[in-house]
């Protein structure tokens, strides 16, 4: 049989299996020059050059987040996407890697650290710092990972879609077919990925994670570029896709809405509303609102075959079921709402996106304007700060062979955010407004109920109908989501063995062979864990917004580290204050989201200052990173100074 005559999305499915197989090639790979210490699984030695760095490092923080969380993020807010985040994270994790994390590389390769707690058990004369801040670095850690499993169950889900229609039937209650129908199931799909990433883990450590990493930020780097420009030649190039958003979502391009795109809202969504009800007795068809030249578009099928039942997958609309589908019993998201989920009635005329001027009206329901306030917008500065804490991060940076290896990741990672960012924002723009095929690419709206962000690219993606073009974007885009998931891993498991194991258990007294021994169990329990928490949390609202409030955690540690890094006047009571007040703070915002929203739906990652309406809302990160500064500098200057040993020995010129 050819390759051309596979099933849809069996095509797809072998190319991401190829893939896969070369992860674990790496892994292989890597145990020829594996020395079979603890040092070199966990920091590879400290060997790793300044190329394999920057790929490295980049690699393993454009996650999920950043390729699937931006675009869904675009697709709901618009450009401004790209300056609170791309911008910001170019500037602020370049200086990160520069002010903290060859800082922190020098002083691990002077005193052996290899791990964060380390450090500050050292640094803050605490022997019990490791009791607060193992378990804060693992519960924010464990979210991160979980959305790189969700992202690459949906991404799988998406791409092998109608594969095998009889091992893995989705069917509504009428036998019909439902979105996800034939994919791969997403337990399995996950199941199968977080085996690989723990397979090349456990047999390369650090040294094969580096590699990995390096092997899949060259991959989706080629595919971001080459998504762009499918995606684009889809929609019928560049200026045509800009142009259905600036006729149907201008406030998309735009930071701040105006009362012109109220009006073309208002107008676009009464088209709309109209041509839903074409068909009906008394409707009146629409016509082109712009000079009404426009011709009067077919009646709408109204059918009850054809238009009741939800659950049947639009022909041209490549929908990606949540998670990736599943077999009959598992379920998936359903087409709901007759109006608000399937935007678009019957195929209309006009080839597609070329005769989308005139045969468009009323197929695409708008998308509410939604403003970005010049606050909100500076307030996600506070984000990016996260980086400064990541334990991942940190375990990247302790494979660098010397300092000069920063050089090239601070000069190259801010271009490098660029190239992804901006693809990824442009594909999530033109989704809120592209048609293929006379009907929405994208078959719901932000308003729609059950609407998941999260689909937005998979199903650009999957519009392309070339399933070696679909299959190959499909492995790049998982390249990205699993990039993080391995040093993830490997973090997590160096910090139980050396902050809690050997420090508590055997009071530093491991051999070598026992940190390597619990360092590889460790890792099994959190793939496990990982892969149990995604499968019950699958359901998981927009990943962007999920992830803001688990960076927001990350950021507000940031005055301790860079405390720890540059103020001889830091104490240990400090340090504990400005945990316990950033974190402390973070949770009682979470926790009052929770019992508002629903802990289940989406919560915006926005908080009111204190005493300020909405109108002042920030990211949580903004607060909480100003209050643990503050707990900080204040309790430390009310308390005793460190040691003139500990200062000497972390400020020698002092």
């Amino acid at each position: 049989m050819l390759l051309a005559d596979l099933p849809p999305g069996q095509l797809q499915l072998w190319i991401i299996v190829a893939y896969l197989a070369a992860l674990i090639l790496l892994g292989v790979a890597s145990t020829t020059v594996f020395k079979g210490t603890a040092v070199d699984y966990f920091v590879a030695s400290r060997g790793v050059g300044p190329v394999l760095l920057v790929l490295s490092v980049f690699g393993t923080t454009m996650t999920a987040f950043a390729i699937q969380g931006s675009s869904g993020e675009a697709w709901k807010s618009g450009v401004g996407v790209y300056g609170k985040m791309a911008s910001w994270s170019g500037i602020v994790h370049a200086a990160c890697f520069f002010l903290v994390g060859a800082k922190l590389w020098s002083l691990g390769k002077r005193y052996g650290y290899q791990t964060q707690i380390q450090f500050f058990r050292d640094r803050l004369e605490s022997r019990n710092i490791g009791v607060l801040l193992f378990p804060i670095l693992a519960l924010l850690q464990m979210p991160y990972i979980i959305l790189g499993i969700l992202g690459a169950g949906t991404m799988i889900g998406v791409a092998t879609r109608g594969a095998f229609p009889h091992l893995f039937p989705m069917l509504d209650a009428a036998g019909a077919p439902m979105l996800g129908h034939g994919a791969v199931p997403f337990w399995l799909a996950t199941l199968v990925c977080t085996a690989v990433v723990w397979l090349y883990v456990w047999l390369g450590g650090a040294r094969a994670t580096a590699w990995a990493n390096g092997l899949q930020t060259i991959i989706f780097l080629i595919v971001g570029v080459v998504t762009f420009y499918f995606v684009a030649d889809r929609l019928g190039g560049f200026a045509q896709a800009t142009k259905m958003v600036q006729e149907y979502n201008p406030s998309k391009l735009t930071r701040a809405v105006t009362a012109e795109h109220h009006q073309i809202y208002e107008q676009r969504l009464a088209e709309w509303t109209a041509y839903q009800s074409q068909g009906r007795e008394g409707a009146v068809p629409p016509t082109r609102a712009a000079g009404g030249a426009g011709d009067a578009l077919p009646p709408r099928n109204t059918e009850p075959s054809k238009v009741e039942s939800q659950n049947v997958e639009p022909p041209e609309a490549q929908g990606a079921a949540q998670g990736g589908g599943s077999s009959g019993s598992g379920g998936g998201p359903k087409v709901q709402g007759s109006g608000e989920a399937l935007q678009g009635g019957p195929e209309v005329r006009g080839p597609g996106v070329a005769g989308a001027d005139r045969s468009s009206v009323g197929i695409l329901k708008p998308h509410k304007p939604k403003e970005m306030t010049e606050l909100e917008f500076l307030s996600y500065g506070f984000i990016p700060l996260s980086v400064a804490m990541f334990p991942h991060l940190f375990q990247l940076w302790l494979t660098a062979r010397s300092a000069k290896s920063f050089r090239l990741t601070v000069t190259l990672h801010p271009l490098l955010i660029m190239l992804i960012w901006a693809p990824c924002i442009a594909i999530g723009i033109w989704a809120t407004s592209a048609i293929a095929g006379g009907k929405p690419i994208v078959p719901f709206t932000p308003e729609s109920p059950g609407a998941n962000a999260n689909q937005v690219l998979g199903l650009m993606v999957a519009s392309l109908k070339n399933p070696y073009v679909s299959g190959l974007l499909a492995a790049g885009v998982l390249a990205a989501i699993l990039g993080g998931m391995d040093a993830q891993f490997l973090s997590l498991g160096s910090m139980f063995t050396h902050d809690v194991v050997d420090h508590y258990v055997k009071h530093d007294a491991m051999t070598d062979r026992q940190r390597l021994l619990f360092g590889r169990l460790f890792v099994i329990a959190v793939v496990l864990v990982s892969w149990v928490l995604t499968l019950v949390l699958r359901e998981t609202r927009p990943i962007f917004g999920l992830a803001i409030w688990c960076f927001s955690g990350f950021s507000a540690l940031f005055p301790l580290v860079i405390g720890a890094l540059y103020w001889r006047r830091m104490t240990k009571w400090g340090a504990y204050a400005s945990v316990i007040t950033g974190i402390g703070l973070g949770v009682c915002y979470y926790v009052k989201a929770g019992l508002e929203a629903g802990f289940s739906a989406p919560m915006e990652p926005l908080v009111p200052l204190p005493g300020l309406g909405q109108t002042w809302a920030v990211v949580p990160a903004c607060p909480m990173v100003l209050a643990a500064a503050a707990a900080l500098v204040l309790v430390s200057l009310l308390t005793r100074p460190p040691a003139r040993s500990t200062v000497v020995r972390f400020f020698p010129a002092g």
